[in-house]
């Protein structure tokens, strides 16, 4: 097999973000096994930084991972142009054809790095882009459709819908999914069924070994009583207030001495009336979390808006159910599918499942143990790193 490229609007070994994380680990685990991988990437940043700006040098060096990353420099942008195209896309209007190629070429985009795809295709497999929405990836399919493969981490939004999106992905050659439901919004979408597109449900590798001790925690973090726990980034997109407000509604209608513990990074304004119920440990180190995991009754992620989630099957590993929001369709399927948690639309299906949760220790039990066996049969590094292997060998033919 040739090299195995994957590129990216911009990467680091640090940088943070989802599409970020799951291309450091799959190349990283790729790497591992012995494929040669490479990233080509711009000069940008992250994802928060000036688009128009070269932070980095452009050329080749080595990550610490070992693998080789080729950097090119972006093109200057007019961000005023890219801004009003994008507030409509934000408060869900419809954009022109003309609106859609306005976002598409002054967003982050690299005419050298393209021109490096067309010129020096037959010495890759692949060229695996991801996510979907950026100019590299749009730009990028277009330099060498017969090798490119998608990760595109698709979300109902309205990026989604582009009619020039429809256009260039239909030609491409594989899209990988991570989860089921993203798959379906992919064919509704784009109808890759009906055009020679190979697809397959992949989902993101796992480190399956992870386990919490829940003495552990209670005794470093001093906490005795019940409590229910949240995991991630605290900010009204992953939906955390509406948590907090069930969980202080919760507490007004029940005599309990139910806890929240939140974890990771931002910040949310705590109802005052559950202020001493609920505890905000900010960021923890990975061991601290999955005893964390442990010792909850029960994981909330209440987002509605996730193309997988790591922290649902961090629990799950650790033996405990997780509760998501009816309206994420990747989290309600995956707590569907493993058996391994309940969901729900409103309060009192919020409090209904709590209390069924709390009630029922040795089905909470079991429910935790069916999401880790889920968790290893479909999302060890072994099987991922295997299915990614043959997909990309069907690609090449």
């Amino acid at each position: 097999m040739k090299t195995i490229a994957f590129v990216a609007p911009w990467f680091d070994d640090h940088i943070p973000g989802g599409a970020e994380m799951e291309l450091r680990e799959v190349s990283a685990h790729l790497h591992k096994a012995g494929v040669p991988v490479e990233i080509l990437t711009t000069c940008v940043k992250e994802f928060g930084s000036d688009w128009s700006v070269n932070f980095h040098k452009a050329g080749t060096s080595t990550l610490e991972s070992g693998i080789p990353i080729r950097r090119f420099p972006v093109r200057k942008r007019d961000t005023a142009r890219f801004d009003a195209v994008n507030a409509k896309l934000i408060q869900k209007m419809p954009v022109t054809l003309e609106e859609e190629d306005v976002f598409l070429s002054e967003m982050v985009n690299s005419p050298e790095l393209y021109e490096y795809i067309r010129t020096h295709q037959d010495a890759y497999s692949v060229f695996v882009h991801i996510p979907y929405m950026f100019g590299t990836t749009y730009y990028g399919v277009q330099a060498a459709p017969e090798k490119a493969v998608l990760i595109p981490c698709f979300h109902d939004e309205g990026y989604a819908y582009f009619q020039r999106f429809r256009e260039v992905f239909r030609t491409a050659a594989g899209m990988v999914y991570n989860a089921r439901p993203e798959m379906e919004l992919a064919e509704r979408l784009y109808g890759f069924s009906e055009t020679g597109v190979r697809q397959i449900l992949m989902g993101i590798g796992m480190d399956t070994s992870i386990s919490g001790d829940a003495e552990r925690f209670r005794k470093k973090y001093r906490m005795d009583q019940p409590f229910l726990l949240y995991a991630g980034r605290k900010d009204t997109g992953k939906n955390v207030h509406t948590l907090l407000q069930y969980f202080s509604e919760y507490r007004k209608r029940h005599e309990t001495d139910l806890q929240l513990v939140l974890i990771g990074g931002g910040s949310i304004e705590i109802p005052a009336d559950v202020r001493d119920a609920v505890h905000d440990l900010g960021f923890v180190d990975a061991q601290d979390k999955y005893d964390a995991c442990a010792a909850a009754e029960l994981l909330c992620q209440p987002s509605k808006n996730e193309s997988f989630s790591l922290v649902i099957m961090e629990s799950w590993l650790c033996g405990r159910p997780v509760l998501v929001h009816d309206a994420c369709a990747v989290t309600k399927n995956f707590a569907r599918e493993s058996n391994g948690g309940l969901y729900f639309a409103d309060y009192f299906e919020f409090e209904g499942c709590v209390n069924y949760i709390l009630h029922h220790p040795e089905i909470a039990r079991i429910m935790g143990e069916n999401g880790g066996s889920y968790v290893r049969e479909h999302f060890d590094w072994d099987v991922i790193t295997q299915k990614y292997l043959a997909f990309f060998a069907e690609i090449e033919g």
